[in-house]
């Protein structure tokens, strides 16, 4: 008979007897070989006031466990937050691939998502300048995919030989251990301005798309070129996105590195909330399709990691979406304990020879083993949903107590079981790729261009987006102390960008361009590239309406109807918590006060009207927070009574007798026609941000 390992794979904990919780009224507490335990609060001694005697088992199993509570942390992404959802085909793809999650229509497939940074530890905060990991494990009927990807198409590096070079740059300096979670230090510079190939990732890197708003609100990607293949073994090349159904926005830095300090857990809390609430996070998956005999007819290298595919090359062919729809159950054993690889695949998808890819192929499989053991597959976050079975045995936290002689193979104890399956459909064979060359190290000449590509990311933005870039870059270079280093950034690789984007960094730290670029830059666009687009709608966009004693309910009242019927999360702000006191003497909850309540984590402001506008006028705090609202190009509303505020915090507005909107400042004379205000207010809203009431200094 062929062994079995006694397990029920299951991605929800509440299924399996182990892993759930289980503490119930009247449960007598025990040690963990179940011995009942009669004191957990005082060790054994000799003598009350005498040494912990060596004999008190309890209290050095209950002390070792603690010990080793932790896990090594993950070199690279090791802040991260995590969720429980699930992946709908929204039609039939099987005349790509023949991956079972792509063949039907309406087909759902289980899915745990995990989202980080790269640069920081565990204790970093949410929102620097960096990478967002974008993790997705399938859990299919064919086994395990893990789709391990970025929130930036690209990456900083062709080949996974230079990857420990690139992360020992970025990460602190080794001397002093400074900065923490930040590229804005002399050996990260260093290293990228001696690495052209680097500059692309720069582009996005500097761009607004490091600081996303929310996980919510930014795209995935595969980041590599991989294979279809489809039920006739024809392959194509594709590569994998991530479209977000709220669309794609971000913060600007000033806002980012205050959220840092006001609410260092910003997206995770966003994330955990709003899927509490109901508001689940979704994604359009699809991919970009280049039959095998086009491989060649781009004017770049499909394997080179650094290069998109432009869309109006090769539009994305949606798959289906990806929703999530439940918080884990414990931190540690769902999000800390999840071990992606980009080798588990299925059926159906395969590999390319993308030589960043091919590095990963073996970096991941030996930091899970390192980090979380050779048995990290069994763990239930882990495990597959359908059956699995074969002859490894053994090791460091085995979780299965496998039955019977045989671990080996071929055998005929167990009648040659598990069996090879040549024949199956579902079994993954290897794309039969022809394959000849002599051995070297070297790099193809299809990867050398370093630069079209930076020039057509920084070409495709809006005007507002190059200032973010140019501004990202000055900020950065200015931290760095070596004048060699931030002279070879611009000369080396910002003068092969653009002449805009040099000129103004050079200016803005105090140095000049003394380099001609390579080649003229060129002046390609991809409107895809640009973030420069309002949403569908405000659902979960943070709204404060500011008020205080003597405001107007009725006003009040009505637009938080208005803004929550649009999905919106409006929150009344006061000087002090509890209720206040309205005009018509009734009374109204204050959500949050206002030393609680940081500009920076909410998207709009709306200055409640009546007697306490007046008041809010005087108050520091309240001045403070409509001003980052303003220089953040943030939406901001009020009625006649806010003018003395709107003042205090040098905000223009007409307060006419109709409802007006300037630039995202939306004003009235008196707020009685709230249908109307509302509208505009939401439609400001959906613009998301002004960046012309940005100053020029906010993001440098």
């Amino acid at each position: 008979m062929p062994t079995k390992p006694t397990n029920k794979p299951s991605v929800d904990a509440k299924t399996q007897n182990l892993e759930a919780d289980t503490h119930v009224p009247g449960e007598t507490m025990t040690t963990n070989q179940g011995l009942p335990i009669s004191d957990d609060q005082n060790s054994l001694r000799a003598g009350v006031r005498g040494p912990t005697l060596l004999e008190d088992f309890h209290f050095r199993e209950k002390i070792t466990h603690f010990d080793h509570e932790r896990i090594p942390e993950r070199v690279v992404h090791a802040r991260g937050v995590a969720a429980h959802g699930y992946f709908e085909a929204t039609g039939d793809a099987s005349d790509i691939t023949r991956a079972s999650l792509f063949g039907k229509k309406g087909k759902r497939t289980p899915v745990f998502v995990r989202f980080s940074t790269v640069a920081g530890s565990r204790g970093s905060a949410d929102t620097p300048r960096d990478v967002r990991g974008f993790a997705v494990k399938f859990y299919t009927d064919e086994g395990v995919w893990d789709l391990v990807g970025n929130n930036i198409p690209v990456f900083f590096i062709q080949d996974a030989i230079k990857f420990p070079d690139l992360i020992h740059a970025v990460k602190p300096e080794p001397n002093n251990e400074i900065p923490q979670a930040a590229s804005a230090h002399d050996t990260f510079w260093d290293f990228v301005s001696l690495t052209p190939e680097t500059t692309h990732m720069l582009m996005w890197v500097m761009s607004d798309r490091a600081l996303p708003r929310s996980l919510a609100t930014m795209q995935g990607f595969g980041i590599h070129t991989f294979r279809f293949i489809n039920k006739k073994g024809v392959s194509s090349f594709v590569k994998f996105h991530f479209k977000p159904k709220k669309g794609v926005f971000s913060q600007v830095w000033d806002e980012a590195q205050k959220t840092a300090g006001k609410d260092a857990d910003f997206h995770r809390r966003d994330l955990f909330e709003s899927i509490e609430r109901g508001d689940f996070p979704e994604w359009e998956m699809g991919v970009q399709v280049v039959p095998e005999a086009d491989e060649h007819k781009f004017d770049f290298d499909l394997l080179d990691p650094t290069k998109i595919i432009p869309e109006e090359l090769v539009p994305v062919r949606p798959l289906g979406k990806l929703v999530l729809n439940r918080n884990p159950d414990n931190y540690f054993a769902e999000t800390e304990q999840v071990a992606f690889h980009p080798g588990h695949v299925v059926s159906g998808i395969d590999f390319s020879n993308d030589p960043l890819l091919q590095g990963r192929l073996f970096s991941y499989i030996d930091t899970q083993i390192k980090r979380v053991g050779p048995n990290f597959a069994q763990i239930p976050i882990n495990r597959p949903t359908c059956p699995f079975s074969n002859n490894q045995r053994d090791g460091e936290s085995q979780q299965l107590i496998h039955q019977g002689r045989v671990s080996y193979f071929p055998n005929s104890l167990a009648k040659g079981c598990p069996a090879h399956s040549p024949e199956g459909m579902n079994a993954f064979r290897s794309h039969a790729e022809k394959m000849d060359g002599v051995k070297v190290r070297q790099r193809s000449d299809s990867f050398s261009d370093h630069f079209s590509q930076a020039s057509l990311f920084f070409n495709s933005m809006a005007q507002w987006e190059k200032n973010h870039i140019i501004s990202a870059i000055s900020f950065e270079l200015n931290q760095c102390q070596v004048m060699e280093v931030k002279q070879r950034v611009i000369d080396e690789l910002l003068v092969n960008v653009s002449d805009e984007l040099a000129s103004h960094v050079a200016n803005n730290i105090g140095l000049k361009v003394t380099a001609k670029p390579k080649a003229k830059p060129p002046t390609k666009t991809s409107p895809a590239l640009s973030m420069d687009r309002p949403a569908d709608s405000i659902k979960g966009r943070a709204v404060a309406i500011l008020a205080g004693e003597g405001v107007d309910s009725n006003a009040v009242s009505g637009l938080v109807k208005q803004l929550k019927a649009a999905g919106a999360l409006p929150e009344v702000i006061a000087p002090t918590a509890g209720k206040i006191k309205a005009a018509d003497g009734s009374t109204l909850k204050v959500d949050r006060p206002l030393t609680n309540a940081p500009s920076v984590v909410f998207d709009a402001v709306f200055v409640a009207p009546g007697a306490s506008a007046a008041a809010l006028a005087k108050n520091p705090v309240a001045i403070q927070f409509v001003s980052e609202m303003n220089v953040h190009g943030k939406p901001i509303a009020g009625a006649a009574e806010a003018k003395q505020l709107f003042d205090a915090a040098h905000i223009a507005a007409a307060f006419g007798k109709k409802v007006g909107s300037e630039n995202g400042i939306v004003s009235v004379a008196k707020a009685d026609d709230l249908e109307t205000f509302a509208k505009t207010f939401i439609d400001a809203m959906k613009q998301h941000r002004f960046p012309s009431r940005q100053p020029e200094t906010i993001n440098a």
